[in-house]
C-alpha cells in the first residue's frame, strides 16, 4: 500500500496487489508492517526517505543520507518481490530517487556523495535542524559504498531505470579513498573513512585524488578491521576501480607479535598466509568455547549488513560462511546464558533512554574497550599475556539493549532462535508497532525506543527479501559481471574459526 503522510493524516493513494497464498506467515506480516515505516519515511515533495520516522508513523526527521536512500532503493525492490507493492509503484519509486539523486550537490570531480541532505529540498546541510550547529560536508567511503550497492541492483532489477543508474554509478570514483602505501607490511593498501572538500578543523590529511591533481582532504584513520566498512572495499572491486589485492588489506585481527597489538581485546590465535601477494595474519579468537574472527566492537550490524547484499556465506565458504554462523551462535550465548538478559541481539541503535549509541557484544569486537550490550558499560577484558593483565569478569550486567534488526541479520544462520527472538521481544514488551518492531527494547527497565530508523527498518527489508524472495538483492547485485570479479578474491581464503 503507498501512502503519503500529509499534516499528520494518512491518504491512500495506491491499490494493493493480491499477496501470495502464505502472505500470513509470519515473516510475511514483518515485511508488510515494515514496509509502512519505510514508506512513511519518503517525502512527498522529493520522493527520498528521512533518517527516521516517529513511532506513529507522522513526524520524518529533516535529515537523509546516502546510506538512507539506499536502504529505502533496496527496500521498494522487495517490497515489489514480495507483492507488497506493484511493479509499476516501485518503478515510480524507483524513477524519484534516481531523479533527486542527479540533483544533489556532489563533490567534483571525485562524484561522491555527502553525508546529509535535507530530504525536502534536497540541499546539502550545513546546518543541524533541531540544535543549528555547523555541518561540514563529508563524504563517507561507507555512505558511498551503501549507496551504489543499491545502484548496482536497481540496473539489473529494474530495466527501465538501468541506464540512469549505471550513468551515477559510473560516475562515483572509489578511488579518492584509496590509500595504496596503507599496509607496506602487507603488500596492499585501505581504504579512508572519507574526505572532506575543504580542510577542516582537527586531524586530516591532503590527498591527491587518484594522482590527478585534485586535493581531497581525508581522515587520518583507514579502515584496518572487518566491519560493515567493508562494503566500500567490495563496491571498489566489483566497478575495477580498487586492486584485486585490497580485499586482503584489512586485518582479520591484528597480529600477536610482542605488545605492538597488546591493545587488542585478547591475543589472538593464527598463523601467516599468503593471498595474491599479500602477507595476511590469519587470527582468531575464543569466546566460551568459540573460534571466530572478530569485527571492531561486537555488533550484528558490522558482521552481517554486507551478508545482505554481498553473498558472503556462498562466495567466501570457508571465511565468512564460517565465520558467520559462529558469531550469530556467540550473540545468542551472551544474551541468553552469559548475561542472563532471557533476549539477544545486539547492534547501534537508539538508545531506549534518548540517542544513538553502539551497542555489541564487547568480548566479540576487536576494540578494548569496546561496544557493550547494556547501558551500563559493562565490559570484559581478558588481558592479552604478557602485556595487559586480565580483570574479574563482571559479577553481573545492567539493562541489557536489544534491537530487533539483529536478529533479522541473523536469520540465514539462526532462522529457528530468530523468529523465537522476535515473538518473545513482541509479547512481553511493547514493541511492535504500525511499522513493524520499533528500533530498541531495554529488557530488565521495560524502556523501548518508539521510533523507526531508516538503515534498521531498511536491514530488515533486506533479509526478508533474501529470505522470502530467493536470495533476490544478492542476485540483483551480483549480476553485471560483479560475480566475476569478487567472488574469485573472496572464495580463495581459509580461517579456523568453528
Amino acid at each position: 500500500m503507498r501512502k503519503a503522510v500529509l499534516s499528520g493524516l494518512l491518504v491512500l493513494s495506491v491499490a494493493v496487489p493480491a499477496l501470495p497464498a502464505n502472505a500470513d506467515s509470519v515473516l510475511h506480516r514483518y515485511a508488510r508492517d515494515t514496509w509502512r515505516s519505510m514508506d512513511a519515511m519518503v517525502e512527498p515533495a522529493t520522493g527520498l526517505p528521512a533518517d527516521k520516522v516517529t513511532g506513529d508513523l507522522k513526524t520524518r526527521a529533516k535529515v537523509t543520507s546516502p546510506t538512507n536512500v539506499a536502504t529505502y532503493l533496496w527496500s521498494t525492490l522487495t517490497a515489489r518481490d514480495l507483492r507488497i507493492i506493484s511493479r509499476g509503484d516501485a518503478a515510480d519509486r524507483v524513477g524519484r530517487v534516481l531523479a533527486a539523486l542527479r540533483k544533489l550537490e556532489r563533490n567534483t570531480p571525485t562524484g561522491q556523495f555527502y553525508n546529509w541532505y535535507d530530504p525536502a529540498t534536497l540541499r546539502l546541510v550545513t546546518a543541524w535542524p533541531d540544535t543549528g550547529d555547523p555541518v561540514r560536508p563529508f563524504a563517507s567511503s561507507v555512505d558511498n559504498g551503501w549507496l551504489a550497492t543499491a545502484l548496482m541492483m536497481v540496473r539489473n532489477a529494474v530495466p527501465s531505470h538501468a541506464k540512469a543508474a549505471g550513468e551515477l554509478l559510473a560516475s562515483m570514483d572509489f578511488r579518492s579513498y584509496y590509500d595504496p602505501a596503507a599496509r607496506p607490511d602487507a603488500g596492499t593498501g585501505l581504504l579512508r573513512g572519507g574526505f572532506w572538500p575543504e580542510p577542516p578543523e582537527g586531524c586530516h590529511v591532503p590527498s591527491d585524488y587518484a594522482g590527478t591533481g585534485v586535493t581531497v582532504y581525508s581522515t587520518c584513520h583507514h579502515y584496518g578491521a572487518p566491519a560493515e566498512t567493508r562494503i566500500g572495499q567490495y563496491v571498489g572491486i566489483a566497478l575495477g576501480q580498487l586492486p584485486r589485492e585490497s580485499y586482503f588489506g584489512p586485518y582479520r585481527t591484528f597480529p600477536d607479535n610482542a605488545c605492538d597489538f597488546g591493545w587488542q581485546e585478547q591475543k589472538p590465535v593464527g598463523s601467516w598466509k599468503r593471498y595474491l601477494g599479500v602477507n595476511v595474519w590469519e587470527g582468531t579468537y575464543e569466546y566460551r568455547g568459540l573460534r571466530y574472527v572478530p569485527n571492531w566492537g561486537g555488533s550484528m550490524f558490522e558482521a552481517l549488513m554486507p551478508d545482505l547484499v554481498v553473498p558472503e556465506a556462498a562466495w567466501a565458504p570457508r571465511s565468512w560462511g564460517r565465520n558467520h554462523p559462529v558469531f550469530v551462535r556467540a550473540q545468542i550465548e551472551h544474551g541468553l546464558d552469559e548475561a542472563e538478559y532471557g533476549y539477544w541481539g545486539f547492534s547501534p541503535s537508539n538508545d531506549p533512554h534518548g540517542g544513538y549509541r553502539e551497542y555489541g557484544v564487547d568480548q566479540l569486537g576487536m576494540d578494548e574497550p569496546g561496544y557493550t550490550t547494556d547501558r551500563e558499560r559493562t565490559s570484559t577484558d581478558p588481558g592479552y599475556e604478557g602485556c595487559r593483565p586480565a580483570k574479574p569478569e563482571p559479577a553481573a550486567y545492567g539493562d541489557g539493549v536489544v534491537t530487533p534488526h539483529a536478529s533479522f541479520l541473523a536469520l540465514p544462520y539462526a532462522r529457528s532462535a530468530a523468529l523465537d527472538n522476535l515473538a518473545r521481544l513482541r509479547r512481553d514488551f511493547d514493541a511492535y508497532g504500525p511499522g513493524g518492531f520499533y528500533d530498541a527494547v531495554a529488557v530488565r527497565s521495560g524502556v523501548v525506543s518508539k521510533w523507526y530508523l531508516a538503515l534498521d527498518q531498511g536491514m530488515v527489508m533486506a533479509a526478508l527479501g533474501n529470505a522470502l524472495a530467493d536470495g533476490n538483492l544478492h542476485r540483483y547485485f551480483a549480476g553485471s559481471g560483479v560475480e566475476a570479479k569478487l567472488r574469485p578474491v573472496m572464495q580463495i581464503e581459509e580461517w579456523d574459526v568453528r
